[in-house]
């Protein structure tokens, strides 16, 4: 689309929000996403410039009807990656421990718990360069997460680390695979402290164990956690800062389609050109 219209993502995405002639329609969904550079650490996720690369259907009214059965096909195929992804993820996982020499202890006191875009239905394949090594990587990455109970030893979980740690690497370079699978390990002890949500790193950790899903381990353990983050209420201090962020996406997006690209972007361009829409977990 960019080489066709030949000019720069903001003027285009203006003159696509001010033609009254041209309709939009976004699939998929905005979340909130935690961002250091963001007073009060709150935006919308995906940014507005990756919303209207990656998630966004453009035609003339004319077009309404085709454009509205696009949206919907992106969705299902948003979708069917979310769902191709998450069980990449389990497969991956589930033979890690299957194959460890601890196998029955992390069977019976690890549960995994998967996070991000696949679990908003939100997962792509847009080629993009991993952070770390710059290699190319099929789109969203996987956030896994491990929590022990009381009972596995640090051997135990040092040995599990090094084992995701090669099997992180080789998703990265085999050409035939090329995910990029980040992952944490803690225990329900740290889990307990993260759900003071009193810091960043803290808040960060608590919105990932909020959206998280069930991947594959101790099904009853994975309850807790649950249990825990309901109890410290997360979900309405999320909830309070997703409204913040919906607030100031809907100025930012007022504001640069009203105006000249040099009077608003500086105030603006966090919301914009955020192009690093992974976040750190913890």
């Amino acid at each position: 689309m960019l080489a066709l219209a030949g000019i720069e993502v903001l003027p285009l995405w203006q003159t696509c929000c001010t033609q009254p002639d041209i309709v939009m329609q976004h699939a998929g969904r905005r979340y909130l996403r935690l961002d250091k550079k963001v007073e009060g650490y709150a935006r919308l996720s995906p940014s507005i410039r990756r919303e209207f690369l990656t998630y966004t259907v453009i035609g003339t009214n004319e077009q309404q009807e085709a454009v509205v059965a696009r949206r919907l096909t992106m969705q299902q195929e948003f979708a069917r990656i979310s769902q191709y992804k998450r069980a990449f993820a389990r497969d991956i996982i589930q033979r890690i421990i299957d194959t460890s020499p601890h196998r029955e202890q992390l069977q019976a006191h690890l549960c995994c718990l998967i996070a991000g875009d696949v679990t908003y239905g939100m997962a792509h394949t847009v080629e993009r360069p991993e952070p770390s090594t710059g290699r190319p990587v099929r789109g969203s990455d996987l956030d896994v997460i491990f929590v022990s109970d009381e009972h596995l030893t640090a051997e135990v979980l040092t040995s599990l680390d090094q084992t995701l740690y090669r099997e992180k690497w080789n998703m990265l370079v085999l050409p035939q695979i090329r995910e990029e699978i980040d992952y944490v390990i803690k225990d329900v002890a740290k889990v307990v402290t993260q759900l003071q949500f009193d810091s960043f790193r803290h808040m960060v950790a608590c919105k990932i164990l909020h959206e998280s899903e069930f991947l594959c381990g101790n099904a009853t353990l994975f309850a807790r956690i649950k249990h825990l983050v309901d109890e410290a209420g997360i979900a309405g201090k999320l909830a309070c800062m997703e409204d913040r962020a919906i607030r100031e996406r809907e100025a930012a997006e007022k504001q640069l389609a009203g105006h000249p690209v040099a009077e608003q972007i500086q105030s603006w361009q966090h919301l914009f050109y955020t192009s690093e829409e992974q976040e750190e977990i913890y």
